[in-house]
């Protein structure tokens, strides 16, 4: 059975198809990496801009990557609850992305802003892209 790519590329817009392509590289191969080669004591993950460390991270890791495989295989079927689970998940990392360098980082809050908007930008886009997820089986 072959996939018609164009046609499967068309399903999202071009925003949400990178959206989904960072996804599986984070299941195939950043988290792998991550989680199975680096050392445990040189791990570290963030959520909700705490950073954890160790066995911690580890496990951070691998829910990362969960959430991640989700998304993408929502994206690639257009489910529609990869509508909220996407938004809660971009609007956590964008939180992070504000409040990890706010107090964990020298960069302080000019830092903060633009990171956190950066990152804020996918998120409230993804809040936004509701209709696009309507009628989708």
């Amino acid at each position: 059975m072959a996939i018609d790519v164009k046609a499967e590329w068309a399903k999202r817009s071009w925003w949400l198809n990178l959206i989904m392509l960072f996804s599986l590289f984070m299941v195939f191969i950043y988290t792998p990496f991550d989680v199975i080669l680096k050392p445990v004591a040189e791990d570290e993950d963030v959520w909700f801009g705490y950073m954890f460390t160790g066995w911690a991270a580890k496990v951070g890791g691998v829910v990362h990557c969960i959430v991640s495989a989700a998304i993408a295989w929502g994206l690639w079927k257009m489910r529609p609850w990869v509508w909220w689970v996407g938004g809660l998940y971009l609007s956590q990392v964008a939180l992070a992305m504000f409040l990890w360098p706010l107090f964990q980082s020298e960069s302080g809050l000019i830092g903060a802003l633009i990171a956190g908007t950066l990152f804020a930008i996918p998120a409230v886009a993804f809040w936004r892209s509701k209709d696009q997820f309507q009628g989708a089986v």
